[in-house]
């Protein structure tokens, strides 16, 4: 599998996953300096030649053959809050198939302090090579996680005693009026249809994001940031 973008390959290196690197000639000596004090073996190749092999003219000069992306376990995102010492919170993603905005919650979970980002294995896009390149290497950095079923996994959470929150148009509470000090689970749907009938059954909370009037919606990735960063302030962080 080939990965692009200079923060997925640098990531790919540190975890050392990367069988080769090809950048293109003429790309910035500090890039050069980085992929050396990785220890990465490089080739320079022409510019065409990567637009060529990645079919896009995208990747900022430099791409890295890698292994496939390993998925991670529940039991590793909630190993990862116990490290940290904090509650568990975790990113629940029901439908979200555009790689470009998969990737961008990664990174906004990554970046705003969730511990895993959890999608249903036949109803979300894939770790490819756009979404890894779209969470800017947090996709290497933070649990990603697929199940067979999301709204079992949502049961057996709560059974854990988690709370599900979910983002919802149709919410009654806005994300000032919860409660994060506990163990908790926010819920994002699919841009076109939202969360589907059992997963939204599932939820503890609905909550939406106010917005002026003339605005239909938020994208997803916008709306899952807001949240996530209403979450760290309810737990006292920020």
């Amino acid at each position: 599998m080939w990965i692009y973008g200079r923060n997925p390959v640098l990531e790919a290196l540190k975890e050392g996953r990367v069988r080769r690197v090809l950048v293109a000639r003429g790309v910035e000596a500090w890039l050069l300096r980085e992929l050396e004090k990785l220890g990465a073996e490089y080739t320079l190749v022409p510019r065409i030649e990567l637009d060529t092999l990645l079919r896009t003219t995208h990747h900022q000069g430099v791409a890295a053959e890698v292994e496939e992306p390993p998925y991670a376990t529940l039991e590793d995102a909630l190993r990862l809050a116990e490290t940290r010492k904090e509650m568990p919170l975790l990113v629940a993603l029901d439908g979200v198939t555009d790689p470009r905005n998969y990737g961008a919650m990664i990174r906004s979970a990554l970046a705003l302090g969730a511990h895993g980002v959890v999608s249903e294995e036949r109803r979300s896009a894939p770790l490819s090579p756009l979404a890894l390149k779209a969470s800017a290497g947090a996709a290497l950095r933070l649990p990603v996680v697929r199940v067979k079923n999301l709204p079992r996994t949502l049961k057996a959470l709560k059974g854990r005693g988690f709370w599900v929150y979910g983002l919802d148009l149709g919410g009654e509470k806005s994300p000032r009026e919860l409660d994060y000090r506990r163990p908790l689970v926010l819920v994002v749907g699919s841009e076109g249809e939202g969360m589907r009938r059992l997963v939204r059954e599932g939820c503890d909370e609905l909550f939406r994001i106010p917005i002026r009037p003339e605005a239909e919606s938020l994208n997803a990735s916008v709306a899952l940031g807001i949240a996530l960063y209403m979450a760290a302030l309810g737990r006292g962080v920020g």
